[in-house]
């Protein structure tokens, strides 16, 4: 197997955009956000992933300013998802936020998964195991899943072989608006979408085979001292491997390199790519949210959140697309 190790000298890979090598990263990150152009007399609410420390990563320095009225950092009930939360009167005249941290992140290197898998209990994992708006686990899937799986006993294995499938069946439209939807069964008609919807089918996939699996939602750092990434926002899996915990799995970056470097499935620089990002990232990411299908906290008045890997906002309850910068208007920027 081909490894992507740092000897020596510092080795990156320049994808799409971004980068990844073993050295930590670190860089503070701004979020403007304003609401000021919707109508004028009307109540307005927003809601902001909200990133926290973990063994991967550390968040501090945290601050937020603005002309709202009160706001506060909230989970929702399911995945423990945070959140700030803001909100405006309907008497106000503008409706501007700044939310602003220090990020400092490191590499996963998940290697020498272990084989054998001890005995568990599904029902600690039953949220990653079921179907979502986007994702079910019935039909098609569950036919395609027993297909790629035949014969694989272990999560490890059934995960392996439904990451090979993804890598080699999927593709990366960049038409595709933002992160794409992740609609499982339209995808499987037409392979081709971004981080979203890859990791969708993936995760959708490991479900229907039985293997908890999760979304991860992150916006990737900058590679320069001062940089504009509004539309840095990325998608990956994690699925649960018994004896171990949560392994990482990325097949929409690998797909994404391909697409940016012109390689082939067989190009040996591809199959470095697949090892890679099987059970690793690089460290130019920071999960800001987890969670399908999102009740927020306050609670919005729309529909559950397909994803919250975007800032959202309700003018009187109705959602604004945060798709559309003229009328939501939100800026992230990076500074090393």
């Amino acid at each position: 197997m081909l490894r992507i190790r740092i000897a020596s000298v510092l080795l990156c890979w320049l994808i799409a955009g971004s980068a990844w090598c073993a050295a930590p990263q670190a860089g503070t990150i701004t979020l403007e956000v304003d609401l000021s152009s919707q109508a004028s007399g009307k109540e307005a609410k927003l809601w902001i992933p909200y990133p926290t420390s973990d063994q991967n990563q550390t968040i501090s320095n945290i601050k937020v300013s603005g002309d709202f009225t009160s706001s506060g950092v909230y989970t929702d009930l399911t995945y423990g998802t945070p959140m700030l939360y803001a909100e405006w009167p309907k008497e106000a005249v503008n409706q501007k936020l700044v939310f602003s941290f220090h990020a400092e992140r490191k590499e996963i290197a998940q290697r020498n998964l272990p084989t054998k898998e001890p005995k568990w209990n599904r029902s600690d994992y039953a949220e990653y195991l079921q179907p979502t708006s986007k994702g079910p686990l019935d039909g098609e899937v569950k036919k395609l899943a027993d297909k790629i799986t035949k014969g694989k006993l272990t999560n490890l294995a059934k995960a392996k072989a439904l990451y090979d499938w993804t890598v080699g069946n999927m593709y990366r439209d960049p038409n595709t608006k933002g992160c794409g939807l992740g609609d499982v069964c339209e995808l499987l008609k037409k392979p081709g979408g971004k981080c979203t919807d890859i990791s969708s089918v993936f995760i959708a996939l490991c479900r229907a085979s039985g293997v908890p699996a999760r979304e991860v939602f992150s916006i990737r750092l900058g590679k320069k001292a001062e940089e504009d990434i509004t539309t840095y926002q990325h998608c990956w899996a994690e699925f649960f491997v018994p004896g171990f915990g949560w392994v990482t799995a990325d097949p929409a970056d690998v797909r994404k390199a391909m697409l940016v470097e012109k390689l082939e499935l067989s190009d040996p620089k591809t199959k470095e790519y697949r090892s890679f990002f099987w059970g690793g990232i690089d460290a130019y990411r920071v999960v800001i949210a987890k969670g399908r299908d999102l009740k927020l906290n306050p609670p919005q008045a729309g529909a559950p959140l397909n994803t919250f890997g975007y800032p959202y906002a309700e003018i009187d309850g109705k959602p604004v697309d945060f798709y559309d910068p003229k009328s939501f208007v939100y800026r992230y920027t990076f500074k090393k």
